[in-house]
């Protein structure tokens, strides 16, 4: 393989112009690319781009950086909305596993379905209780109770990914109460939607794009609604809303300040790069049930 020759931003800014690129103004081209890897803003092109090299009419600097700005907006607010969801799901997954198995319970293998690998979950857990040994609290479990961490205590340094999996390897029947209970949904979907979550979360907070972007994992699209879901960003906002509990704050927090971000960005942004639909603001808000 041939090894990659680093180039200077006025390099950078001729090889946007010979894919077709229209900077008009290039100092503000070559200020940006001084600040944001011209690598990491190339990504960006990918949405408008016809073929490897070569980009669509009309495709301008200060419109691919308009993307990308809002792009990092929508990431705030959906990373902002995930951090609800997460937290509501700690809640409610370590009172109940608590509650039914005890404080301590998770440490029996016999609280998780068959197909759990218990030995790995603990190996797990000690790595996330290594890894924070100077938090504060983990300090005083470690000192004060001799290592015994109840499992609201210790799901505190789950990542959401590890609270996915302990859901997912509980007994089935658990799972579905939870499910029922808390989402109005069945076992396979909370499943399918924690994960989706997972690789939401990912994205955000790894800075990844979400605009134009396709993720892993397919959604199951909840029942009675339409469209089909896809793995594209309206999907995943979809499964986002339903694991969202307070209908209030979603509309408020999440489905305000998106509306208010694309009608912003409505010249440079395409809805279909994100997958959005017709009438896609009815679709993600939370519809006041009229009162009788």
């Amino acid at each position: 393989m041939s090894e990659k020759i680093p180039s200077t931003p006025n390099e950078q800014i001729k090889k946007l112009r010979q894919r077709g690129c229209i900077i008009e103004n290039e100092q503000l081209a070559r200020d940006t690319l001084k600040h944001i890897n011209y690598y990491r803003l190339s990504n960006y092109f990918e949405p408008f781009s016809i073929s490897k090299h070569q980009y669509e009419e009309g495709t301008t600097f200060e419109k691919i950086l308009r993307i990308y700005e809002m792009d990092r907006k929508l990431r705030s607010i959906l990373l902002a909305a995930l951090e609800e969801v997460e937290i509501t799901l700690r809640a409610a997954v370590s009172n109940y596993h608590a509650l039914k198995y005890g404080a301590m319970g998770y440490l029996n293998p016999s609280s998780f379905d068959r197909s759990h690998n218990h030995q790995t979950f603990l190996a797990r857990l000690d790595h996330m209780i290594e890894a924070n040994s100077d938090r504060q609290f983990v300090k005083h479990y470690n000192r004060q109770h001799d290592g015994k961490f109840p499992l609201w205590v210790v799901m505190e340094l789950f990542s959401f990914g590890s609270l996915a999996f302990f859901y997912k390897e509980m007994h089935n029947v658990d799972k579905k109460v939870l499910a029922n209970d808390f989402y109005g949904c069945s076992p396979s979907e909370m499943d399918n939607w924690i994960f989706c979550l997972n690789e939401l979360r990912n994205f955000c907070a790894h800075y990844n794009r979400i605009y134009g972007n396709t993720f892993p994992v397919m959604p199951r699209t909840p029942r009675g609604f339409e469209p089909e879901l896809k793995n594209d960003p309206f999907g995943y906002i979809i499964v986002l809303k339903q694991l969202y509990l307070d209908k209030a704050n979603w509309n408020e927090r999440v489905v305000k300040p998106l509306s208010r971000l694309l009608r912003k960005n409505s010249d440079a942004a395409r809805l279909s790069d994100l997958g959005f639909p017709d009438g896609w603001e009815t679709k993600i808000a939370f519809v006041e049930e009229k009162k009788e």
